[in-house]
This record gives C-alpha cells, structure tokens and sequence, in this order.
C-alpha cells in the first residue's frame, strides 16, 4: 500500500522540482528580453501553500497507512489526464511558462495549445491536483483545507495576472473571449 503511495508521491514532487528549474531558466530568458514582475509580494504565500499542501500530504495519507482510495479506478486516470494538461500547458507556454508572473512589456500572449480555449490552463491543473492527489489516497482533509487556500491565493494571483497582462500585452483583445477556466461547449468561441 504504501508503495504506490510513494511512487506517486516522489513522482509529482520530482515532476515540481523539475519545474522549477525550469521556471529559473525561463525567468533569466524573459527577464533578458525586459520582463517586469508582478505579485512578488504574494509569490511566497504561494510556494509556502505547495510546501504546505505536499507536507499535509504526506502526513495524513500515511497517518492513514497510504491505502489507495476505493475510487482509485476513477481517480487515478483523470489525475493522469490533469498531468498530461499539465504538460501541454508548460510546453505552449514554452520559455514564456513560469511560477511567477512575469510579463514582457509590448508582447504577445500565447494562444495555442489549451490557450486557445481558456484564459487559466495551469491554474486549473493546480485546482484540480491539490483536490485529486490527496483524494486518491484518502488524505480529504488535505484535499478540503488546501483547495480552500489555493482558490483564496488564486483569487489574489489571476487578478494581479490579468491587470498586469493588460496593461503591458494584447491580452485583453486576445482573451476577452475566452473563460477563464472552463471552456464553452456549444458556442460561438472559435479558437484562434
């Protein structure tokens, strides 16, 4: 039980550390071309609720012994498909991805990839991690308290995003279409 609690574990907290090297990269490349940032004064509450989220993590799934929920079957796939959203959301971003908000002036959004769709891909990949990962092993309290925190958090970071982006991108014009999270089925919203 406590296996595969671990495998999964290690895996995604690898995946993260791998991404933050790669936000490094991407921020020295951005920055080369004259990116500001923006929300630094919040950016620590949010690597301090992801450190937060993998402790509590860990400490109730293993309280708990470890054991995969009985929903696991669903579960498991659709956590899989959110990381293969994941994926798709840091490569269309490319060397513009980045845990910070980090804009360059007079530039252009990127709108490909899930971006074509809506506005927020990644944040609904952190939404949808920090409530699926502890669910698939039973950690609810996790599940509750740190989904509560990231939507607060959220709440804060998409609104210094999106004024930052409109001020200094083609944001406005580009999105004003487009949701923010869920994408509309039966509409009128044609990708670009």
């Amino acid at each position: 039980m406590i296996v595969r609690f671990l495998f999964v574990f290690l895996a995604v907290a690898g995946m993260r550390v791998i991404e933050l090297r790669l936000a490094k990269r991407n921020e020295q490349y951005v920055k080369a071309l004259g990116a500001r940032e923006f929300g630094a004064r919040h950016y620590p509450l949010i690597v301090l609720m992801h450190v937060g989220f993998f402790l509590s993590l860990a400490v109730e799934a293993l309280r708990k012994g470890a054991r995969p929920s009985r929903r696991w079957p669903l579960l498991f796939p659709l956590f899989l498909v959110v990381q293969g959203l994941r994926v798709w959301t840091i490569g269309s971003l490319g060397r513009f991805w980045n845990t910070k908000i980090l804009i360059v002036p007079n530039g252009q959004v990127v709108k490909k990839g899930p971006y074509r769709w809506i506005r927020h891909p990644n944040y609904l990949v952190v939404a949808f991690e920090i409530a699926l990962l502890p669910l698939l092993f039973e950690a609810h309290i996790t599940a509750i308290v740190f989904s509560l925190l990231n939507a607060l958090l959220l709440s804060v970071r998409i609104n210094v995003e999106e004024q930052a982006l409109a001020a200094f991108t083609d944001y406005r014009e580009a999105f004003r279409a487009r949701p923010r999270f869920w994408p509309k089925i039966f509409g009128t919203l044609r990708p670009s």
